[in-house]
């Protein structure tokens, strides 16, 4: 089981359609995919069409391994895809987590009896840096770095690096340019400048697009409704680079053929 983080300090950076369309994406193709929403604005669990039950991701928090995993996640309308979905008892993820003898490893120890049941877990994250920030980090194989051609949000990113830097986290970083306007000269020249060498940059670039936007009124991704769009297109380059970097993703049955 291999886990990617969908993460950026920022806000508004196009986080969440990334990871739900990621998500939908590698379960299409077979991977037995959970998506955990951990923002508490729940917007992937908002997308996907799930209604959580408010406080069943406190005791979650606080439990202990298999047993409160099933008692929350849910099943979405896709094949090979769940879901793990936020409530507003998020906001006071720090706190619970801080309950716990090592509070920066819960995640990691909760996402672990899972590994049997899927192939990937894609984790929407809150944009921030803080202790639920510190397990994302420790938990996952990849962090998936949406980013605007911007002044701030290159700020963010070495923000970013400079916390995993000084934190020893050695995580690898994959950023990629997201809500691009190539009309902006400012667009335009971040993404022919040299980036950070501490994190690879993907060459997809996610634009700017209406499809986007759309997600909220269709709840469902731009993958699923119009897939063959600028964007539709875009995602799909951009699962397919970031797994080949991930790598160690095959679906079970396939790995089952070998034996």
């Amino acid at each position: 089981m291999k886990i990617i983080g969908v993460y950026n300090i920022k806000g508004g950076v196009g986080k969440t359609a990334t990871a739900v369309n990621i998500a939908h994406l590698a379960a299409k193709s077979g991977l037995r995919t959970l998506i955990w929403d951990l923002d508490p604005q729940a917007a992937a669990t908002y997308y996907l069409r799930v209604k959580p039950k408010v406080k069943r991701s406190e005791k979650l928090l606080r439990g202990k391994g298999k047993a409160e995993l099933d008692d929350v996640v849910k099943g979405s309308d896709y094949a090979n895809l769940d879901l793990l979905p936020a409530d507003f008892s998020y906001r006071n993820m720090d706190l619970l987590l801080g309950e716990n003898k090592k509070p920066t490893l819960r995640l990691l120890k909760l996402l672990r009896p899972l590994s049997k049941e899927y192939d990937l877990v894609v984790l929407d994250c809150p944009p921030s840096i803080s202790l639920v920030s510190e397990n994302i980090f420790r938990a996952a194989d990849a962090l998936l770095l949406p980013t605007i051609p911007t002044t701030l949000s290159l700020r963010t990113m070495q923000q970013l690096l400079d916390f995993m830097e000084g934190h020893k986290l050695m995580t690898p970083v994959y950023a990629f340019y997201s809500m691009v306007d190539r009309r902006k000269r400012l667009h335009q020249d971040v993404i022919a400048a040299p980036g950070d060498p501490r994190c690879s940059v993907l060459e997809t670039v996610i634009p700017y697009a209406t499809e986007v936007e759309r997600m909220g009124i269709e709840r469902r991704p731009v993958t699923d409704y119009i897939p063959r769009s600028p964007a539709g297109l875009a995602y799909q380059a951009l699962w397919a680079e970031a797994k080949s970097k991930v790598g160690g993703l095959t679906p079970m049955a396939d790995l089952d053929s070998l034996f």
